[in-house]
């Protein structure tokens, strides 16, 4: 084959691999790139409908009288302490 003027071991076949090589890894970019846009768009559009379908989430429950609020402090504190006195038992067994 008839070599390059600039170069004289390039010859026209390997120039010729050498851009479909950079051909190829374009095309697989683009592929990929338009590729992961297609999904996030198809995620995106999957949790819109989700959400359109799924029932209203209700709100957190708050206690309307200070009494409620009060007792259910004073519960949370007594299950705080039942749970320290059983883990104080059960390092005292070991």
């Amino acid at each position: 084959m008839r070599a390059l003027a600039y170069h004289p071991f390039m010859t026209w076949d390997a120039v010729w691999d050498v851009l479909k090589w950079i051909l190829l890894v374009l095309a697989a970019g683009f592929i990929g790139q338009f590729g992961k846009t297609l999904a996030l768009r198809i995620i995106e559009r999957r949790k819109r409908a989700k959400q359109e379908t799924a029932p209203p989430q209700e709100p957190e429950h708050e206690p309307s009288n200070p009494d409620i609020a009060r007792i259910e402090a004073q519960a949370k504190i007594e299950k705080k302490r039942a749970k320290a006195e059983v883990k104080r038992l059960k390092k005292l067994d070991d």
